[in-house]
């Protein structure tokens, strides 16, 4: 019988940051080119579809998330045409693309904005959400960095809003022509071929038409289980609002259309309740939210499996979970791990094996690790904000400030700057051993890059890892989580061991070994887990 469940909810999705995969023109920042050259190393990988954060026109003070023209390629990373021939490729090589779209707000530097600042009668005034105030800001709101949202313009003597960063005012969607003219943008590149997009900050494209102050919180750093409460305010009146469940509804309405049969992902935040929401309660939303529950993981089986049991019973199909360990906005998690490689090889198969979507960031595959860039010296706006705070307080204190480190430049060998550039990198690669490479881990049947390999290759070969239901299987060890992947007749199951030390379990069944990690070992009849390894057997 034919498949014929979404591709988008069978897919792997590979994230590439543009600045830091490969340069091609000698100038230390990646582009178009040096990503069309790595094509057919991220296809042996076993990529099916391709995410690129924005390489859209920009000042680059928010390096690239900070749009002054949708729809012409900035220059640091080529042409048109070069993106043009990187999407045919990718197509060639039955990939998929999916290109990040900020709908939220644009640069200050936009010609929209420029228009929109030049004058209270200006047409495109009512493109952007302008409010006179007094003396002080027009209401209480505080934006995502914690700083007021509003920012005074003198020449007109009114505040605009930014939910994000100053320089980065935010689109009035109650203003039917943005709507119409951000929907045009999408056509442009739908018409290019492009296969999806993942959107920017959308939980934060309606604000309240009344402009009411949000509610008063004692909570000042927001945590992974509530973004919506943070800097001793409840975000009620900027995020997560019902227009915007609406508005998701609106745009996957006018992608659907499209023969490629696009899909939207959309970065919201907030309890399951409010992703739920963006989805619909038809499933007719955005396609995938980001869920980031796995970035912030305790390293325990009880942590995972409660994980499995929550996504199961709230975002049953024909819903479909996402799984993350990193982007560019978040630690990379092999630093959370201390480097073991062997506790970075369970998590990845349990991100690949478990219902839903898997989401790796460039370098996980090797184990990238984080950078130790300090926030006085940081190049991320972030930073800057809080440059006199050290970096080990925001570890100590769990927060995120200097992106820089999770940005660092692509390790392709052991040449000079690791083969990502020949000339000063635009940030810094430090020292570097073969086994940190690409190169030095393709052929080496234990590297990380080999087990990534092996996952997304599983996923591709077997259906009923990427369509089949799961179910939790209990055993009488706390340490190890199993679940079974089912799909017709077809099962899959899967054991894996969090535990410090070796188990033993009687596992009397027909069936054969896909893979085995970290010495695991099955004869048909006995199982040996060592610390840290893993199984799947076909049933």
């Amino acid at each position: 019988m034919e498949n014929k469940m979404e591709w988008w909810k069978q897919t792997s999705i590979y994230q590439i940051y543009p600045w830091s995969f490969q340069d091609s023109n000698g100038d230390g920042i990646g582009d178009l080119k040096g990503i069309l050259r790595r094509l057919d190393e991220i296809q042996s990988l076993g990529v099916e579809t391709i995410w690129f954060s924005p390489f859209y026109v920009s000042p680059g003070e928010d390096f690239g998330y900070d749009i002054a023209d949708y729809t012409n390629i900035d220059p640091r990373f080529g042409t048109m045409t070069d993106c043009e021939q990187l999407i045919r490729e990718i197509h060639k090589r039955k990939m998929r693309v999916v290109l990040d779209m900020v709908m939220n707000h644009t640069s200050d530097k936009h010609p929209w904005f420029l228009e929109s600042k030049s004058s209270i009668s200006n047409p495109k005034r009512d493109f952007y959400i302008w409010k006179k105030g007094t003396k002080e800001p027009p209401n209480n709101w505080i934006s995502m960095v914690g700083k007021s949202g509003w920012n005074y313009d003198k020449g007109t003597d009114e505040y605009y809003y930014s939910n994000f960063l100053s320089f980065q005012p935010d689109l009035n969607y109650r203003n039917p022509k943005v709507k119409k003219t951000m929907f045009g943008v999408l056509d442009f590149w739908l018409k290019k071929g492009v296969d999806g997009f993942r959107l920017d900050i959308f939980n934060s494209i309606y604000k309240d038409e009344s402009f009411r102050d949000n509610p008063f919180s004692l909570r000042f750093f927001p945590t992974p289980d509530n973004h919506d409460e943070a800097f001793f305010q409840k975000k009620q009146y900027n995020l997560n609002l019902p227009e915007s469940f609406s508005f998701a509804k609106e745009v996957r309405k006018h992608i659907s259309k499209y023969k490629q049969k696009p899909f939207l992902i959309g970065e919201v935040s907030g309890s399951d309740q409010v992703l739920k929401s963006f989805l619909g309660e038809k499933t007719d939303g955005l396609n995938l939210v980001f869920q980031f529950e796995l970035i912030h993981f305790s390293y325990n089986a009880d942590f995972f499996r409660k994980l499995l049991q929550k996504n199961e019973e709230f975002f049953p199909s024909p819903y479909t979970p996402t799984y993350v360990l990193g982007n560019h906005d978040q630690r990379r998690y092999i630093d959370r791990l201390g480097g073991d490689i062997r506790k970075a090889k369970l998590l990845v198969c349990f991100q690949f094996m478990a219902r839903g979507v898997p989401i790796v960031y460039y370098g996980e595959e090797i184990g990238r690790k984080e950078g130790k860039l300090s926030n006085f010296f940081g190049k991320d706006p972030i930073a800057k904000l809080n440059r006199f705070v050290p970096l080990f307080l925001t570890k100590l204190l769990g927060i995120y400030i200097n992106r820089d480190n999770c940005r660092l430049p692509m390790l392709w060998d052991d040449s000079q700057n690791a083969g990502f550039t020949n000339a000063k990198p635009w940030l810094p690669i430090e020292t570097v051993q073969v086994s940190d490479t690409v190169l030095g881990q393709k052929n080496d049947p234990n590297s990380l890059w080999k087990h990534y390999q092996t996952m997304f290759h599983i996923r591709k070969d077997f259906d009923v890892v990427r369509i089949g239901s799961l179910e939790i299987i209990h055993t009488d060890e706390p340490t190890i989580l199993s679940f079974e992947r089912r799909f017709k007749k077809k099962r899959l199951r899967v054991f894996l061991n969090f535990g410090k030390s070796q188990k033993d379990l009687n596992v009397d069944m027909k069936g054969k070994k896909i893979y085995a990690f970290g010495g695991a070992e099955w004869d048909g009849k006995k199982m040996h887990l060592p610390e840290h390894s893993g199984i799947i057997i076909d049933l």
